[in-house]
């Protein structure tokens, strides 16, 4: 891969050891995706932030990093395991919550912003067409790459704190104008809502590759859209996704129809329902609160119900009085953190949950072992309000 004069300087490590350790996975991951040279990015979205994901080297690691390295670009962070205005309530590990707060600081001192969200396109205006980006978080490449017409591969948490460093990115893949998809998935539903979208980006993520084009729908609203993104970043390496009038006769045809659907739910939903009700992942954003706050007018939660948004996004639907509603029903409002991979919900507390979020089902069966009935928005609030 070529590299300028300064790139290589900083690889050989005359700018310090921090930029040698970020050029150098730089490097080893163009090289790994056949890049010929790196190029300026304006933003990176970083993961590695849980404690429950990254553990004690990761910890470790950032502490270190984080005593000379500062990030060169924008750079916005995924959630981490808990929100600190109410972590008493839920007796979590002591230990649990030093790591994460090191973890925390850590980023913080690298000149990283604690947005501690999933959807980093929902707090800031994106930049304009076509430019570079780093996003680790695979909801966010995908969103990007698809409905924010920004370019972006799937990066890895090592990779996209790379790029935060250096303000670089190697050059493969969807970064690359040609990025025509050999796949179309014929939507084959009838008014299919956030939930059968979700479906349908876990069963895209399967069948396809980098990309991949969707025919049969209309462009559906934001909730759909992300459930698709974080569906599809769940379950393979596709990254990106658009809807097509017209199908590309050389591209494969796969239906996605009642029996795929089917299929996959029942991959996911392994019981009939939950003890606890988790809404967003990914985290809601300003319409969605509002949405749910009119759904929710007159009615209360028949259980618990963990709602997590952005803390940006929680500030201004309160200000907007979203929040009222919500919490009147017995939702509690969550920020910082995320339905997956959070010590917030244990086997040892919960035996299922009910959420409308795919990708919450696979990380709940799959890392937490808890059982997932789920279900869509609309008859969560139908089944489990009064």
């Amino acid at each position: 891969m070529e590299l300028t004069k300064e790139e290589q300087a900083a690889l050989n490590g005359e700018m310090g050891e921090s930029l040698k350790t970020a050029y150098r996975i730089l490097v080893a991951t163009g090289e790994a995706t056949n890049a010929e040279k790196l190029v300026p990015i304006q933003w990176a979205h970083l993961s590695g932030v849980n404690y429950n994901t990254i553990g004690d080297s990761g910890e470790e690691f950032l502490s270190m990093l984080s005593k000379d390295a500062k990030v060169k670009v924008k750079t916005t962070l995924n959630p981490m395991g808990f929100d600190i205005d109410n972590v008493s309530k839920y007796n979590l590990d002591q230990n649990f919550i030093e790591k994460q707060q090191s973890i925390r600081d850590s980023y913080i001192r690298m000149g990283v912003e604690p947005t501690f969200s999933c959807t980093p396109y929902e707090i800031y205006d994106l930049p304009e067409k076509n430019t570079q980006v780093s996003f680790a978080e695979s909801n966010a490449a995908i969103y990007a790459n698809s409905l924010g017409n920004l370019k972006t591969n799937k990066e890895s948490a090592f990779s996209a704190l790379a790029s935060a460093l250096t303000g670089k990115s190697p050059y493969s893949d969807l970064r690359k104008e040609n990025t025509e998809s050999s796949t179309t998935i014929r939507m084959m539903l009838e008014n299919p809502n956030e939930m059968d979208f979700g479906l349908l980006g876990f069963f895209a993520g399967k069948v396809a590759d980098t990309s991949v084009s969707i025919s049969g729908v209309a462009k559906p609203d934001k909730r759909s859209c992300k459930s698709l993104c974080a569906g599809m970043g769940t379950s393979g390496t596709c990254a990106k996704f658009d809807f097509v009038g017209e199908e590309d006769n050389d591209s494969e045809k796969v239906d996605f129809g009642k029996e795929e659907m089917n299929n996959i739910f029942d991959e996911l939903n392994t019981t009939e329902s939950g003890d606890v009700i988790t809404l967003g992942s990914p985290q809601l954003g300003l319409d969605e609160l509002s949405d749910l706050s009119s759904m929710l007018k007159g009615r209360a939660f028949t259980k618990n119900c963990m709602i997590f948004c952005p803390r940006a996004i929680q500030n201004q639907a309160r200000k907007l009085g979203y929040t009222n509603e919500i919490e009147k029903a017995g939702g509690e409002i969550l920020s910082d953190c995320c339905t997956c991979l959070t010590p917030l919900i244990n086997k040892d507390e919960t035996d299922a949950v009910t959420t409308n979020s795919v990708k919450a089902a696979y990380y709940l069966k799959n890392s937490t072992g808890v059982d997932v009935n789920l279900k869509s928005l609309s008859k969560i609030v139908e089944e489990d309000t009064k």
